[in-house]
């Protein structure tokens, strides 16, 4: 599949009409949508092409708000305090003045743009005259897995979003108003439950076709999706036929299809894409001249500190409270963070670790730095002077090996996990938590635990719960999940557990402004102020804003979000 997407990226740039010819003659690289969809080949290059509206093509439509989402909780600031931060830091810092955000905006429109091709792909392979008619299903499947894929990323951001349910032109979509959240909701649990009957198994598809939708990954999104909306007897229900501790044994069963990865440093490793821990993930490659390549591991780069580390742009630094909340004998804690004072980078060899080194003490700061932070002999120095929190992110950086050639935006081959079997146990564990199933949450509890190097635990009910979110924090760190479990989940005195980290009053802000807590490296850094979170208001911030010009653009009948101006 990585393959055709290269070749699709290839085709769609090709577009060779004059002026002179623009009148007379089609626009060649372009496709007629009446004359096409007539061969299985031409249906399933469509459906690749809507994978790609995953990312859409650009760094800036997509991976900005995965890292925005991060900057918005307490595992990471902006980080880069040497350019310009207002898109960001805007929302991130919770300032109340987004709803012009450029990233946001990119963001609403470009999912839709995915909707509208998954609404295309269902309209005319629906009705196109295929001899394998098991191929046109599964086709229509993929388009139904995405579409509903789009809309949860609408919805878990800005709650109920106008409802595009079919192939329409412009003119049939004026005036259209926002579904409420419940028949957004609705409208994706359709989506998913539709592909799930169809789509193959994992271990179904051929090699080529590795990292297509499989049911397994409908089931697992469809359980996010109900967890969510605490439907937590849909979500245990579905989530359980994909683990084989549930004793479930129904004929859809898909219990030996995923497994946990025997090491946590593997996770993120390039040569364990599409392992038997993921269940869906964007499928990147190198190529030297086509953009078919990942950004993240150059968006979060160290910048400026050594060639040899990679020359990146420091967005979305991981905080000291992050680090702080492993334990010492949690070894998830080097595979998520590299910090300045490290003595080795995990996946590194050693010989390229003295590489990185070697230019890293050539850097002007790193003197300075090790006498004033009582750094260790030979470790690393992230410069705290343009890095908030001297720390950059260890899943998205590519050891020295792994790099292609150019190191730059689109060139990164690790591709992007979106959902893998730890954040299925964890979800299960939860619903069940809920349902006062203790057993079966402290059993795939302890699964991701032990996988880590932790012992077991055995508490119960509330204990349990918090227990089961502490442990999403630390094994799906920056994998967009934190933001929007902070802000699901309610705490102990019934608020949202976001608006007791964030606020006035916050914990997380308390716990950066504080001499007994706060960070030495991130406080002596001011070009991001350390109180981040200090205006969030709990009647504004569960959401972001609808863009403005969509807003505008609808005279009306696309209402804001609450105190959104």
């Amino acid at each position: 599949m990585k393959q055709l997407l290269a070749i699709l990226t290839l085709f769609g740039s090709l577009t060779f009409t004059s002026c002179e010819d623009f009148l007379t003659e089609e626009v060649r690289g372009q496709q007629n949508l009446d004359t096409y969809f007539t061969t299985a080949d031409e249906c399933e290059a469509y459906i690749t092409g809507c994978y790609q509206d995953i990312t859409c093509g650009g760094w800036w439509n997509i991976n900005t708000v995965w890292l925005l989402s991060e900057m918005c909780s307490d595992d990471a600031w902006m980080g880069n305090t040497t350019q310009s931060q207002s898109d960001y830091i805007s929302l991130a810092h919770y300032q109340g003045n987004g709803a012009s955000n450029g990233p946001i905006s990119n963001f609403w429109q470009y999912r839709y743009k995915g909707i509208l091709r998954c609404n295309v792909a269902i309209d005319r392979i629906s009705n196109a005259e295929l001899e394998d008619k098991e191929l046109q299903a599964r086709l229509v499947a993929e388009a139904r897995f995405l579409r509903g894929y789009f809309y949860f990323e609408l919805a878990r951001n800005f709650g109920g979003v106008p409802l595009i349910t079919e192939f329409k032109m412009p003119e049939e979509i004026q005036g259209i108003t926002r579904a409420s959240l419940e028949d957004t909701y609705k409208f994706i649990e359709e989506d998913l439950i539709a592909a799930a009957e169809v789509l193959p198994k994992r271990s179904e598809y051929a090699d080529a076709d590795m990292g297509r939708a499989t049911s397994g990954a409908a089931l697992g999104l469809l359980g996010k999706v109900y967890l969510y909306q605490e439907k937590w007897t849909e979500a245990r229900d579905v989530l359980q036929k994909l683990i084989p501790e549930s004793g479930y044994t129904g004929e859809d069963a898909q219990t030996t299809e995923y497994d946990l990865l025997p090491n946590f440093g593997d996770v993120w490793d390039k040569d364990f894409d599409n392992s038997v821990e993921s269940l869906f993930e964007v499928q990147y490659e190198y190529h030297a001249t086509l953009a078919v390549g990942g950004s993240l591991s150059t968006i979060t780069g160290a910048r400026s500190c050594g060639a040899a580390l990679g020359d990146g742009w420091a967005w979305c630094q991981p905080t000291a409270n992050l680090e702080a909340a492993y334990s010492e004998d949690d070894e998830r804690r080097e595979w998520t963070i590299i910090k300045t004072g490290c003595t080795e980078i995990k996946g590194e060899t050693e010989e390229n670790f003295a590489k990185i080194l070697n230019d890293n003490k050539d850097i002007s700061v790193y003197d300075d730095c090790v006498e004033k932070y009582n750094l260790p002999e030979n470790s690393l120095v992230i410069d705290p002077s343009g890095h908030k929190s001297a720390r950059i992110i260890r899943k998205y950086y590519l050891p020295l090996n792994d790099r292609p050639e150019v190191y730059n935006t689109d060139k990164s081959p690790l591709n992007h996990r979106i959902l893998r079997y730890a954040d299925v146990l964890l979800m299960y564990a939860e619903a069940c938590n809920e349902l006062n199933d203790d057993t079966h949450a402290q059993a795939a509890l302890n699964r991701v635990r032990n996988r880590a190097g932790l012992a077991s635990v055995s508490v119960t009910g509330n204990e349990l719960r918090h227990a089961i979110r502490n442990e999403r924090r630390l094994e799906l760190a920056f994998e967009q999940n934190r933001l929007y479990d902070i802000r699901r989940w309610k705490d102990d005195n019934g608020k949202p557990v976001i608006a007791n980290l964030m606020g006035e009053n916050g914990s997380f802000v308390k716990w950066n402004t504080d001499p007994a807590t706060r960070d030495a490296m991130e406080w002596d850094n001011q070009g991001e102020a350390s109180d981040k979170g200090k205006s969030f208001r709990e009647d504004r911030d569960l959401l972001f804003p609808i863009p403005l010009y969509e807003v505008t653009m609808s005279n009306g009948s696309i209402e804001q979000n609450p105190n959104w101006n």
